[in-house]
């Protein structure tokens, strides 16, 4: 229990979060690694240099105090983070040391402002807080070791595919020769490698792009180019350049949140765009094999023609159930494409087009891709009328408040 005191001051200290929070998750993990460099093994290093894991600490630390007193309404949150911090085996060993350079960046951004009751108070609500994550992992990894494996694993690469110009499927099989673990559709895995010429091991987290039940796990993996060499991701150019069938990998159990829900029987929306439809995808197959009646409209946002995926695959499948749809939406179609009818409509996902292809305002919405796509449809969808609580979607990466990417 935390005391009252506590509370109080806490949750006096949330204007000065909002204001500075990312000022402290900054210093944090600076200090932090700086101490602890063999931590840089666990933490997504792009995220780092995108300030995107820092953004999200300091939004997580936020709401932290503003909800202190009522950690329930937390909960959602906590079991989204504590997926991922399963899945890159983040253990209970690590929260007093995170808890430690969190206090003392607080306390040495803040100077004189962070008094000894403030810092006092917040060891109280850190510990409070943290047994929570920890609690809620442990269920998590006692789950994983009981229906797949724990920590990481070795799997060898039986398939690679090419599915467009940026995307790479992987087939992966277990190299002890045990079956695949089940999982459930929308869920992701963390892969793992040592890549020469670096210092640390590099984690990444991928979304498995299939529908359970199959005798592998696959992973559909975007080639990520910046402006610069220096921009590219690290770890997708390797596995696209360098990761070939036969090469070993190592991964943790499927973990994730954002699922679909097989027991529901609503109309049924599945929105992406880019790779975000690797989920999607892994929904779309679920629902054709146990609910191949249900009605489905599968909607996929691309640039053009040549980094569109799973074309061919998502069309069998749709075919094969009497009551889906899909919908192609190039924003910047091909000659080719035109040719070849590819696509159902032209420019971005815009409120226009969406008021065209949702026609049950009370059906379920999953809804992936780049924030600011997700931004713009979940605003849109909201403006057509759907309900908040029907508008499931998911992030790759640290989560991030998707009002910056919509209209005030």
């Amino acid at each position: 229990m935390i005391s009252n005191k506590t509370i109080e001051i806490v949750k006096s200290t949330a204007p000065i979060l909002a204001e500075r929070g990312v000022e402290i998750t900054s210093y944090f993990y600076k200090s932090l690694f700086e101490a602890h460099p063999e931590l840089l093994n666990i933490f997504n290093h792009a995220n780092q240099k995108q300030g995107r894991q820092q953004t999200a600490l300091a939004n997580t630390v936020y709401a932290a105090a503003t909800y202190i007193d009522q950690l329930e309404v937390l909960l959602p949150a906590v079991k989204q983070i504590a997926h991922k911090h399963r899945s890159l085996n983040v253990k209970k060993e690590h929260y007093p040391i995170v808890g430690e350079f969190l206090l003392k960046a607080i306390k040495d951004v803040l100077g004189d402002a962070a008094t000894p009751d403030i810092i006092e108070a917040w060891g109280e609500a850190y510990a409070v807080i943290a047994q929570v994550f920890i609690d809620v992992e442990e269920e998590m990894y006692n789950k994983a070791k009981n229906e797949a494996w724990e920590e990481f694993k070795a799997f060898k690469v039986v398939k690679k595919e090419q599915e467009s110009s940026v995307i790479t499927s992987f087939y992966l099989e277990a190299s002890d020769g045990k079956p695949v673990p089940n999982f459930q559709a929308g869920q992701y895995i963390t892969i793992r490698l040592s890549i020469p010429g670096e210092e640390y091991l590099l984690n990444r987290q991928y979304s498995l792009s299939d529908s359970p039940g199959k005798q592998t796990l696959r992973i559909s993996v975007k080639r990520e180019t910046g402006e610069n060499i220096d921009q590219n991701g690290k770890v997708s150019n390797y596995l696209h350049d360098s990761v070939n069938v036969g090469d070993e990998v190592e991964i943790t159990a499927p973990a994730g949140d954002f699922v679909l829900d097989g027991s529901a029987n609503s109309p049924l929306y599945l929105i992406s765009g880019g790779v975000g439809i690797t989920p999607m995808l892994s929904m779309l197959k679920t629902v054709g094999d146990n609910q191949p009646n249900r009605m489905v409209t599968f909607i996929q946002a691309a640039n053009d023609g040549y980094v569109q995926a799973f074309e061919h695959e998502v069309s069998e499948t749709v075919q094969s159930m009497p009551n889906a749809k899909k919908y192609v939406v190039l924003q910047q179609p091909t000659v080719s494409d035109r040719e070849e009818n590819k696509f159902d409509f032209e420019g971005y996902l815009d409120l226009q087009k969406l008021e065209q292809l949702v026609k049950e305002k009370d059906a379920t919405f999953y809804v992936c891709g780049p924030a600011p796509f997700m931004g713009s449809v979940i605003e849109n969808l909201q403006r057509l009328g759907v309900k908040s609580e029907n508008i499931n979607y998911e992030f790759f990466g640290p989560a991030i408040d998707l009002k910056q990417y919509q209209e005030a």
